[in-house]
C-alpha cells in the first residue's frame, strides 16, 4: 500500500554514511551497517537528525550498486575509518510512502517512476549506455524503528527521487 506521489522542495542534509558497491542480492552487506553507523554516532555524542536511509548513487540489477547507507545529522563528528560525511543535495523530490515490508519496494518505485513519466517529469538521472543508472540523489529512508516495530510487513519506507532542475 502507498500514498499518492508528491513532489516536494528539499534543502541539503548533511549526513554519516558507509559506501559499498553491492550485488541487489546481497543488500545485506550495506544494510548491516546502519546498527554500527548509530553506534558510531552515540560514542561521539551526536544525535541523528532523521532516520537512516539507502542513497543509490548508482542502480545496475544485473551487477553492482553503489550504496551508501547513511543517517541524517545536523552536525557531523569528523569522519572515522570509512564512515564518511556526504550531503543529500537541495532541489525537488518526487516522493512516495509504501507501506509493507521492504521486500516489495520494486512495485513502489515502479509507480513513482510511471507516474512522473505521466506528469512530464525527468529525473537527476543518467543512463549508461550498459543500463547502469547514475542518479543525482536516490533515497529510501526507513521511519520505522524496528525495536518498537519488529514485523517488517508494517514497516514504512519513503522513496525519494530527486527531479532535474527546471
Amino acid at each position: 500500500m502507498e500514498q499518492q506521489p508528491t513532489v516536494e522542495q528539499r534543502p541539503e542534509q548533511t549526513y554519516v554514511a558507509v559506501r559499498r558497491s553491492v550485488r541487489m542480492d546481497a543488500f545485506g552487506v550495506i544494510a548491516d551497517r546502519l546498527p554500527e553507523i548509530f553506534g558510531w554516532l552515540a560514542s561521539h555524542g551526536t544525535t541523528p537528525a532523521g532516520p537512516p536511509f539507502f542513497r543509490f548513487h548508482t542502480v545496475d540489477m544485473q551487477g553492482e550498486s553503489e550504496v551508501e547507507a547513511g543517517v541524517p545529522v545536523d552536525s557531523p563528528p569528523p569522519p572515522e575509518g570509512d564512515i564518511v560525511i556526504g550531503t543529500l543535495p537541495a532541489g525537488r523530490y518526487a516522493r512516495l510512502t509504501h507501506a509493507g515490508h521492504p521486500d516489495r519496494l520494486f512495485g513502489a518505485i515502479t509507480r513513482l517512476r510511471e507516474w512522473a513519466a505521466e506528469q512530464g517529469l525527468e529525473w537527476d538521472l543518467i543512463t549508461d549506455p550498459d543500463g547502469v543508472e547514475r542518479w543525482g540523489c536516490r533515497v529510501e529512508s526507513y521511519p520505522t524503528d524496528p525495536r518498537v516495530e519488529p514485523d517488517m510487513n508494517k514497516w514504512e519506507t519513503e522513496l525519494a527521487f530527486r527531479l532535474a532542475d527546471q
